[in-house]
């Protein structure tokens, strides 16, 4: 669509222009809008009105006021009030005069409280808080609590406060109330909705994720891996390295299955013997490491793909030289999409056969999709 026409000085589209209904009121107090940058981009901020609607106010869009040299000299100046609700904020109708300058804050409440507190200029300024009585007209925005008001009915409320002069900045929520009520029309009308909703072109639906069809693709060549470690207990002082002591595979297309068990190269595990269901004179007697992994190497073929459950076997390969790879496919990572969230491996006595049951179970329920 054409883009909008708006107004150079409200920053609105023409439609909802409020400029021709601005009622300028000088003040004595000076004012000092300091915007979050992320208020500036609401269209329906009032901020920008109350600037244009106090000649002498000053306005900067900024998350960082102690950075800009000018800003910061007129925030360390001073008699200088913050208008900012804290428990040790003062009320407004206990100072005997106005201050000077009143800094104002705009953005939503999260936003000015970030603002304040990484401005070290603004948080060394005294604080200035009022009780409204009325309740605020700005219906076509949510507020946090029943007693907040825009920026422009806080400013123009505080003023008539400080300033002892009942009525004097009521004209110029004018352009506020004219802004409330056509934007209300404008609503109503569904020409906002026309424009956002109907010229949209309607969305194509995104066809479902196949997750099953990389393990589909690799089933002639899938061989499965488990990899049963001598590892001792965490934390357990001078403990040796971490070493692969049995390996269990099938190739899933033949049915062929390898097992072997090494001997091991480290001290051995108090908990191998149980995890492995053997005695400890049956693991010292597994073959040597050389042997083991020429017998891997003419097992595993040229264009095997490894299913794994989790990276710990690859790992466990990877620490010693010598072992032959091949690429993998992580059948935990394929459960948890597929599926949902993925069991823990059985664990205690003779867990190295019951683990690389429950490997081939999971792959034929990937398959099936049970």
């Amino acid at each position: 669509m054409e883009p909008r026409a708006h107004c150079p000085r409200c920053r609105r589209p023409r439609r909802v222009c409020w400029c021709d209904a601005l009622v300028p009121v000088p003040s004595r107090t000076r004012v000092v809008f300091l915007q979050h940058p992320r208020e500036y981009r609401v269209g329906v901020s009032t901020c920008r009105m109350a600037h244009l609607s106090l000649p002498g106010s000053q306005l900067h869009v900024t998350h960082d006021p102690d950075r800009q040299l000018a800003l910061a000299e007129l925030l360390a100046a001073p008699d200088t009030h913050l208008l900012f609700p804290s428990p040790d904020a003062t009320d407004v109708d206990a100072l005997s005069r106005a201050p000077h300058t009143l800094v104002v804050v705009d953005g939503t409440w999260a936003n000015a409280r970030k603002l304040v507190g990484r401005s070290a200029l603004l948080r060394a300024l005294p604080r200035l808080f009022f009780r409204p009585e009325f309740t605020s007209n700005y219906r076509i925005r949510s507020e946090p609590e029943g007693h907040c008001l825009s920026t422009i009915e806080a400013t123009a409320h505080v003023l008539e406060r400080l300033e002892r002069a009942p009525g004097r900045y009521t004209p110029m929520l004018s352009a506020f109330e004219h802004m409330v009520d056509t934007q209300l029309k404008y609503i109503a009308s569904g020409a906002g909705a026309d424009r956002h909703i109907r010229h949209k072109p309607p969305r194509t639906p995104k066809p479902p994720i196949d997750h099953r069809a990389p393990l589909r693709a690799a089933i002639d060549r899938l061989v499965l891996l488990h990899v049963e470690p001598n590892a001792w207990p965490y934390g357990t002082p001078d403990a040796p390295p971490v070493e692969a002591l049995e390996l269990r595979a099938l190739r899933v297309a033949t049915g062929e299955h390898f097992t072997t068990l090494l001997a091991p190269r480290q001290r051995l595990s108090p908990r191998a013997a149980l995890n492995l269901d053997l005695p400890e004179a049956d693991i010292h007697a597994g073959a040597s490491l050389g042997r083991t992994q020429a017998a891997w190497h003419e097992f595993l073929g040229p264009d095997a793909v490894l299913g794994i459950w989790g990276y710990h076997a690859l790992s466990l390969l990877r620490i010693e030289a010598g072992w032959t790879l091949a690429p993998v496919l992580d059948l935990r990572a394929l459960w948890q999409q597929a599926i949902g969230p993925a069991e823990k491996l059985p664990d205690g006595q003779g867990r190295a056969t019951r683990r690389f049951a429950a490997i081939e179970q999971s792959l034929h329920a990937l398959l099936s999709g049970s």
